[in-house]
Order: C-alpha cells, then structure tokens, then sequence
C-alpha cells in the first residue's frame, strides 16, 4: 500500500544528476532526429503536467473533450492504456475492462462519450482513429493525447500543461515528484492552473512565460452520507481526495490507501470490508477511477456497507476563452494542412 504524505525523498537526491543526464541525453536525440518525431494526419492537442500524477490531467482531458465536441468538432482521445494487460492497438469499448483498455482510457470512454483508442506507441492509436477519416472532415476532425507532455515521440500542434505550485517548489525524480525541469514548460502553448491559487499567475509570469493561462475548478462531486464513512482508493495522491471528502462533510472513520493504478482482487475488497468495520465505517466510498478498476467486484458489497462513488469534475473558468484560442488555432492548422 502506498502513500503520498512525502513528495520529496531527500536520501535520493544524489540519483537526481543522473536522471538530469537521462533528460538531457533525450533531448539530444530528439533535437538530432536519432529519436524520430512523428507526425498523424489530423491535429493533435496533447494534454500534460510536469508533475508524475495525480495533477488532474484525466479529468482536463475529459472536460477539453466535452467542450470540443459541444462546439462541433469531432474528437477522439489517445492514451497508451498504461496497465491493461492487452498488447494490439484498440479502440476502447466503454462496457469493457480496465485489464483490456487500462483505467483512465475506459474512464475518459464513460466520462467524455469520445472515441478512444489505446496503443503502446499512441502513433499507433492515432493511425487506428485515423483510419477511415477524411484529413478534410466537416466539422474538423481532433485528437486529444492524454498524458502527453513528455511523450514527444509524437508532433502535437497544441501542448496544454497542466502547472501546481507544488512544481515550483519540486525536485526532479527520483528525489521528487518532477519528470521534467521547470524551463520544460517553455515548450507548452497555454497553462492550466488551480483557480484557488491566486499568486500563481503571478509566479508563471515572474518566469517569462507569457501563454495564455486558463484556470480550472476541481469539483469533487459527494453523495450526502450522515452514516461513518470508510474512505480507500489507489491513486496519486489520496490525501487529496479524502481531504475532499472531509471538506464535503463526510464523516471519514478510516482510509485506506493502495497504489495508483492499483488493480483490486478479492482479497483487497476482504481488507477494505474488515477495516471498515472494525472503525464502525457503515458506509464505503471511492473514485470513479476505482470502479473502474474494481469492475465487477463493485457489485460484491454488502447492502449493510453500500459502495458510494465520488465523482471529480474539472470546470473552466472561462471556457469560452478556452474554446475561442483552442478554435481558433484548430483552424488555423487545418487550413495550413489542406494548402
């Protein structure tokens, strides 16, 4: 079982140089073409953090898709299904498995209501939604990569980075929680910041960036339980939402932490029941990133200890700035495209 409560690990800071060297050995071989950038048909909006989870890039992704397709552009996403335990490039069925499609593509699949195709390589995701598709489709035809910022093997037109201020304060991997360092974010075309933090702005200014920044609400969607409340789920970072939970007015007795991406088993849900009752918990509740994991076992619950599902929501802001810079530049790269 994990847990978050320690983003920096001190004892491992003399590994940092050597994971800069990894970082700057990369680049190299990006910049002299011995790491090929390759590049799909249509446009291609990436969606990413600095950060390693747990900043909130599966749910922005789900919003940019909702916002995009409410505007009429045809949109399908493409993740690598990071832990699905198939091997060929698919298209996700949204009654399927997080074994088959992994947990964030089968969320994004409910969630957005999107196409979503899932490869090792997401080159090979986007030739498999490419397929069929005309370059000149009406109303234009997008895709949005998830989790895509440090994934330059593939030309995106648009990188949308997602910044915390806990980035500023970070420490590359694996003494912190950074993939990249900071003047990474050079690269990005428009940030995407927590619209409680109002110095932020300020601090992504100071270091002379000047994209446009778009503020975003986590809205943690609660069922209104009086009864003890058991709290578990297996994401980056738990403290997060069980502090949402808290602030939601739930009532927590225990929490119970597994690992992200953590796929559950019989033996897990044993746990989860018996630590919960022995805290006087009556009811149960996580992620809707955990039910997806859990698949049919969310249906094993007791009717005296019920499964409750907490939903996160990203909002922007303003979203019809967004849609208006994100229109506009779409339109922008598919008329450059058909010259």
């Amino acid at each position: 079982m994990a847990d978050d409560s320690a983003v920096q690990r001190p004892a491992l800071l003399p590994l940092v140089p050597a994971y800069r060297l990894a970082l700057a050995l990369r680049e190299l071989r990006l910049r002299t073409g011995l790491e090929p950038i390759r590049k799909l048909r249509l446009p291609l909006l990436s969606v990413g953090s600095l950060s390693a989870g747990g900043a909130g890039k599966t749910p922005t992704t789900i919003a940019l898709a909702k916002l995009l397709t409410a505007d009429g552009f045809r949109v399908d996403v493409l993740s690598r299904g990071y832990g699905r335990t198939t091997r060929q490039p698919a298209r996700v069925d949204p009654n399927g498995t997080a074994e088959d499609f992994g947990d964030e593509p089968l969320l994004i699949a409910r969630e957005a209501q999107v196409p979503v195709f899932v490869a090792r390589q997401r080159y090979d995701a986007g030739m498999l939604a490419e397929s069929g598709t005309p370059v000149d489709a009406v109303p234009p035809s997008i895709h949005l990569l998830d989790d895509g910022f440090q994934h330059r093997q593939l030309h995106r037109d648009i990188d949308i980075l997602l910044l915390e201020r806990r980035d500023f304060e970070d420490h590359l991997l694996p003494a912190g929680n950074l993939r990249e360092p900071l003047h990474a974010a050079d690269r990005a075309h428009a940030f995407v910041v927590p619209s409680g933090d109002h110095d932020l702005e300020s601090l992504v200014r100071a270091h002379g960036w000047q994209q446009p920044i778009w503020r975003i609400r986590r809205n943690l969607s609660v069922p209104s339980i009086d009864d003890p409340v058991a709290a578990f789920c297996g994401i980056a970072r738990p403290q997060q939402f069980f502090a949402g939970l808290e602030s939601a007015g739930m009532h927590l007795v225990s929490r119970l932490t597994f690992r992200d991406h953590h796929f559950y088993t019989s033996r897990d849900l044993e746990s989860i029941v018996a630590q919960a009752r022995s805290t006087g918990g009556t009811a149960l509740i996580t992620t809707a990133k955990d039910q997806v994991r859990l698949g049919r076992l969310a249906t094993h619950f007791f009717s005296s200890l019920p499964l409750h599902i907490a939903q996160l929501a990203i909002e922007f802001d303003q979203p019809d700035s967004v849609l208006a810079y994100l229109r506009s530049r779409i339109l922008d790269i598919v008329r450059g495209s058909s010259m």
